[in-house]
C-alpha cells in the first residue's frame, strides 16, 4: 500500500506568513535579504507534494526535514510507493509537484505524456543484494543459491523498477527462479524477509542498510548487470513550483549527494 509522510509546521508557517506580510507592508524587503525563492521570484513556502520511490523513504523523508527547516513556511507531503504506480497515478491527474522514480523507464511513462517540466535529472543509482535473516542461516551466497529446495524467495513485481532490476540480474546469472510471492515495492519484499515469511528477497544495497541488524546483505556479481537510474522532476502541473523547483535543487545538491551518499546511493 502507498505510504504517506506527512510532517506539520503550522506555526512556523505563520510565523513566515506574517513576516513576509510585515516586510511587503513597510518596503523593507530587496534582493538579497534572506528571503528564500525559487520560481519565477516567488517566495518558497506552502505544501510541496512528493511522489518518491519507496526505497527513497529513508532518505528523502531526512531532507524533507532539512527542507522545513531551510523554508519556514513550508511542508513536504510525501507519497513512497511502486514507482510505477506513482507514474499512474500523476498520468492519471493525482496532484503532484515533484516526482523521483527508482528507473529511468518508470520516468518516461510520465514524460511521454508531456507531464515534467523541463529534462529530469539522474540524481543517484542503485544496486541489487539479496537479503536474508540475520546470520545468513541458508548460507546464501549466490543467485543460484536461492534456488534450493524449500527456499521461500520473494521478489519485487515484475512491473516495478526493482522486479526489474531482479529479472535482469536473474538473467545475468542464466538463473531461473519461481519466488513464492511478487511485492509491489521494495520495502514490501524486505519487510517479508524481516518478518520471517521468506528466506530471502532481492532488493536495494540502501534498503539492506537501511534496515540495520534486521536482515543480512549478501552482494553478487550479476548486480552490475541491472544497476538503476534515479530520475526527479518538477511536474508541469505543480501546484506548488516554487516550493518543488526548491526541493529538487536541495536533493540534487552537494548537501543532498551527501545524504544519499551516506545510505548507499551510488553517484550517476
Amino acid at each position: 500500500m502507498t505510504r504517506r509522510t506527512r510532517r506539520s509546521r503550522a506555526s512556523h508557517r505563520l510565523a513566515a506568513v506574517t513576516a513576509l506580510a510585515v516586510l511587503a507592508l513597510s518596503g523593507c524587503s530587496s534582493p538579497g535579504s534572506g528571503s528564500s525563492s525559487g520560481a519565477e521570484g516567488d517566495a518558497v513556502t506552502g505544501t510541496v507534494t512528493v511522489f518518491a520511490a519507496a526505497s527513497l523513504e529513508q532518505t528523502f523523508t531526512e531532507l524533507g526535514e532539512r527542507f522545513e527547516e531551510e523554508h519556514p513556511g513550508t511542508e513536504v507531503a510525501f507519497n513512497f510507493s511502486g514507482s510505477d504506480s506513482l507514474a499512474a497515478g500523476i498520468n492519471n491527474g493525482a496532484p503532484a509537484d515533484v516526482f523521483a522514480a527508482a528507473s529511468a523507464k518508470t520516468m518516461k511513462l510520465v514524460t511521454d505524456e508531456g507531464r515534467t517540466a523541463g529534462r529530469p535529472d539522474t540524481f543517484v543509482r542503485n544496486r541489487l543484494q539479496i537479503a536474508t535473516a540475520p546470520g545468513n542461516p541458508h548460507g546464501i551466497r549466490s543467485l543460484k543459491d536461492l534456488t534450493a529446495p524449500g527456499l521461500k524467495v520473494v521478489l519485487c513485481d515484475r512491473t516495478v523498477p526493482c522486479g526489474a532490476a531482479a529479472r535482469t540480474a536473474l538473467a545475468a546469472g542464466g538463473v531461473g527462479l519461481t519466488p513464492v510471492s511478487y511485492e509491489q515495492d521494495v520495502r514490501s519484499a524486505l519487510t517479508k524477509v524481516e518478518l520471517k515469511e521468506a528466506d530471502a528477497a532481492l532488493v536495494y544495497g540502501t534498503d539492506v542498510r537501511a534496515a540495520g541488524d534486521k536482515v543480512e546483505g549478501v552482494h553478487f556479481p550479476e548486480s552490475a548487470e541491472a544497476v538503476n537510474d534515479y530520475p526527479i522532476a518538477r511536474l508541469a502541473d505543480a501546484p506548488n513550483p516554487s516550493a518543488a523547483k526548491a526541493f529538487v535543487e536541495l536533493v540534487t545538491s552537494a548537501e543532498g549527494r551527501r545524504v544519499l551518499g551516506e545510505a548507499g546511493f551510488l553517484q550517476p
